[in-house]
């Protein structure tokens, strides 16, 4: 994903709007007809130069975890806890990454807990252990303060006995 560049869209719109804001000074002192629709352009760009200086601040920074692999968002029950599923193709190394990852991207400010203050991400795979049966094959979970972005304690645990059960040997190394 490319990294957009808020603040120079924001100097570009805040060009726009001082160039809209001097037509609409100009229509009114040339009575134009149209210095009315101008008022309204330039009250809008004034809302969207205000808007694109919002996300330039950095609302939308997200810190890549090395290693980590692509996830699906399972469940959500938007208080404390959140399960995700990953391909069975993974390793150990990439669940433990996808676990850091998974718990960063999903953490928000607007969670609550129900009495642990704990916010947990657990991981699993679809496993099909016969012809016409799935399951999920839980791989491990991580465990982070609900209200706290900045305490960087993940309590990460995984499942060996689950990872043995990959489909490829190299899951356990």
């Amino acid at each position: 994903m490319e990294n957009l560049d808020f603040a120079l869209y924001t100097q570009w719109s805040a060009y726009a709007t001082l160039f809209f804001a001097v037509l609409a000074i100009a229509a009114f002192l040339f009575k134009w007809g149209i210095r009315f629709r101008l008022v309204g352009t330039t009250g809008f760009m004034i809302v969207l130069t205000i808007g694109l200086f919002g996300l330039s601040l950095g609302l939308f920074s997200r810190s890549v975890v090395p290693g980590a692999v692509r996830y699906a968002l399972v469940y959500d029950n938007g208080a404390n806890l959140a399960v995700v599923s990953v391909k069975p193709e993974v390793t150990t190394e990439a669940v433990n990454a996808t676990l850091r990852q998974a718990s960063n991207d999903l953490f928000s400010y607007g969670r609550i807990g129900n009495g642990d203050n704990k916010f947990t991400v657990r991981l699993r795979v679809m496993s099909h252990p016969e012809p016409g049966v799935s399951e999920p094959l839980y791989l491990g979970q991580v465990q982070r303060a609900i209200a706290d972005r900045e305490n960087g304690a993940l309590d990460i645990q995984l499942y060996p006995e689950n990872l043995k059960k990959l489909p490829q040997s190299k899951a356990i190394s």
